[in-house]
């Protein structure tokens, strides 16, 4: 049973990263992108905010209608979706249709994701939950990091097509492997719409909701412009830059691991605890961020926390509303793009008004109002005594 369910986990991990993959990859293919269908590179930066604003509606929604289906053919149906997207991204010469193959997918990626998280908890133990999931958050941490610094070197070693191969063949593999070793997974209570949509009605979970929004605008509102931050107060080199910004992707992954520990030995704390120490490294950040080695040491932390800061965004939503889990990892994935693009537009402006070494200011401002929400949400009392509005 142990290796079953380890072997669902792993596979449930590359689906996650094969549609990760797809979305956070062509970052690195852009100007290559570009150049191939004679647009601009803002232009092809529509690749992937249009694919992200396109998740963040998507998230609470599309979960929800598909929440009575069976598991396994739902999964499939996200995968066959991302493959056939994957095939049309590589034929195709027009850009118009490249987008729609892009954003098609992107209606399907919150059901993959929140099925992925809610199937990880169902397969183990209450309390060997939080370790189950941080293992299928390494899928997401990689797709996000991992993906756009090996395509960017296909298209550049091989081609643009070959790197979109890429995104295509993780997709295929994760596909095959649902069909031969995930079990079927018919739905044996379903959960009514309106059972699911009342988690909305309770304060907790508002709470958690803003408090990812504002954790994930802590850290992605400052990352955004980690390769800007590097080249202008740090004065590396392009070769360095693409070194510390795979330094940074790998300790996501570690933090993702370590998170799972973390939040299995005291989820309270470690949620309590996160705002303070990342609000250290970014004052650090602030102070030493031009001289080089120190700041080896400042991203290979910071990332290490941005991987834990994932694990502690999704436990915080789904912790508030354990009656719906798919619905609940639906509004944790909306949520964490909201404050995806709310960090970047805010950090964007300290940039602009103040200078790029001002841009860890959109960290503290989010830390601080995270912990306001944060510390609301504990006195109202755990998630079994949750207050309704």
């Amino acid at each position: 049973m142990r290796k079953r369910n380890n072997l669902l986990i792993f596979i449930l991990t590359i689906g996650v990263f094969g549609i990760l993959n797809t979305e956070m990859g062509v970052i690195g293919i852009l100007p290559d992108i570009a150049d191939h269908f004679d647009v601009s590179v803002s232009k092809a930066g529509w690749l992937v905010s249009f694919f992200a604003l396109v998740v963040a509606v998507s998230g609470p929604t599309m979960p929800l209608l598909f929440s009575g289906i069976n598991r396994k053919k739902v999964m499939l149906l996200v995968l066959g979706v991302f493959v056939l997207g994957n095939i049309v991204s590589i034929f195709t010469s027009n850009f118009t249709i490249l987008l729609m193959a892009r954003m098609i997918p992107a209606f399907f990626h919150p059901i993959y994701c929140s099925l992925a998280f809610s199937v990880a908890v169902a397969s183990v133990s209450k309390e060997e939950a939080p370790k189950a999931v941080s293992k299928v958050f390494i899928g997401v941490s990689a797709g996000m990091v991992v993906g756009v610094p090996v395509a960017s070197f296909i298209a550049s070693a091989v081609s643009l097509q070959m790197a979109m191969v890429f995104f295509a063949v993780v997709n295929v593999v994760a596909f095959i492997a649902t069909v031969l070793f995930v079990p079927s997974m018919p739905i044996e209570e379903r959960l009514s719409y309106g059972t699911q949509l009342s988690v909305l009605k309770k304060s907790i979970t508002g709470l958690s909701i803003v408090t990812v929004i504002l954790l994930n605008s802590a850290v992605f509102g400052v990352y955004s412009y980690l390769a800007d931050y590097l080249k202008t107060v740090t004065n590396m080199s392009s070769n360095s830059i693409s070194l510390i910004l795979f330094v940074y992707g790998g300790a996501n992954i570690i933090g993702s691991i370590v998170a799972g520990k973390l939040l299995t030995k005291n989820a309270i704390k470690s949620v309590v605890t996160f705002p303070f120490v990342l609000g250290v490294v970014y004052v650090i950040l602030f102070y030493f961020g031009q001289f080089t080695v120190p700041m080896i040491f400042i991203t290979l932390f910071w990332g290490i926390l941005a991987g834990i800061g994932g694990n502690i965004n999704q436990y915080w939503i789904t912790s508030s509303a354990p009656e719906a889990p798919d619905f609940a990892n639906g509004l944790f994935l909306t949520a964490a793009n909201l404050g995806t693009t709310f960090g970047a537009a805010i950090g964007g402006f300290f940039l602009s008004e103040l200078g790029t070494q001002y841009v860890v200011l959109v960290g503290f401002l989010s830390l601080i109002l995270s912990l306001v929400t944060i510390f609301l949400r504990n006195y109202m009392g755990s998630p079994t005594k949750q207050l309704s509005i």
